[in-house]
């Protein structure tokens, strides 16, 4: 939801403010989300046409991605704050707030279902993927993607040790929802619980890659679910301790680049 004053709860559950839905499509997409979208499209069999239901789309990299493809495509979110940049940047697609437990479509309704790094928010996720799959028309295909666990990302398996200093275990814990799918069993079981126990799970590796030290923690602290837990004063610690933490990952140039470790889940319906 689009609340002024987001809590640590709203953290663990991913929702945002639309002022950090804007550094996120401005600086997380470019980085990171940008170029897994192409490979969940390209997973999901979508190759010229078609209707594409894209779930939990944030601000409508997928969405964008499958329009590029030719398809008919509709994008839904609880996030207002993602929502309304999804639409600014994608008024060809039709864009709604709903529920992945819920979908208000007809079963059938799509030839094929996406989901990219949003199946760890979501609170029942059996049954938001039961829902993908009945609203997916037979023979079509769903497909989801997540993170690999914090402590097998590169980047991530320091920085969230480091935000525990630097904020507290609190902000610590509350970074790691994004990872919590990617041991391949608790994926699986939770494949299974939506029905989906014939789904292949691909490894994926991207790149992260930012601009510099300062350009990825006010891109992970400001466009994600920390941005309204950390004070100037956080962050100035944070920029202070980096170097000396995360030095490895910067390049002589001074940019920051690491791998980004995933996996797809594919089935058919």
């Amino acid at each position: 939801m689009d609340t002024p004053g987001m809590k640590q709860e709203d953290a663990a559950t991913g929702q945002i403010t639309a002022a950090a839905a804007r550094v996120y499509e401005q600086f997380f997409v470019p980085a990171l989300f940008g170029q897994f979208a192409p490979w969940l499209v390209e997973a999901a069999g979508i190759r010229g046409g078609g209707r594409v239901l894209d779930v939990a789309t944030g601000t409508g990299i997928v969405a964008r991605a499958a329009l590029a493809r030719g398809a008919s495509v509709t994008g839904v979110d609880i996030n207002e704050g993602m929502l309304t940049i999804a639409r600014e940047k994608a008024p060809h697609a039709s864009f709604q707030l709903a529920a992945a437990e819920s979908l208000p479509f007809e079963d059938n309704s799509f030839d094929a279902v996406t989901c990219q790094f949003a199946l760890m928010f979501l609170a029942d996720r059996g049954q938001a993927l039961r829902e993908m799959a009945r609203v997916c028309h037979p023979g079509g295909h769903l497909a989801v993607s997540v993170f690999d666990t914090w402590e097998n990302s590169p980047g991530y398996r320091d920085l969230v040790p480091l935000l525990g200093e630097i904020m507290g275990d609190a902000a610590a814990e509350a970074f790691k929802p994004p990872f919590s799918l990617g041991d391949p069993a608790t994926l699986e079981k939770v494949l299974r619980e939506g029905g989906l126990e014939d789904a292949q799970i691909i490894h994926k590796t991207g790149q992260i890659r930012h601009a510099s030290m300062d350009a990825w923690l006010d891109t992970e602290i400001g466009g994600w679910t920390l941005a309204s837990l950390a004070t100037p004063e956080t962050m100035a610690a944070l920029k202070a301790r980096a170097p000396e933490v995360l030095g490895q990952y910067r390049n002589s140039d001074g940019t920051i680049s690491f791998e980004a470790p995933a996996f797809f889940a594919v089935a058919q319906v």
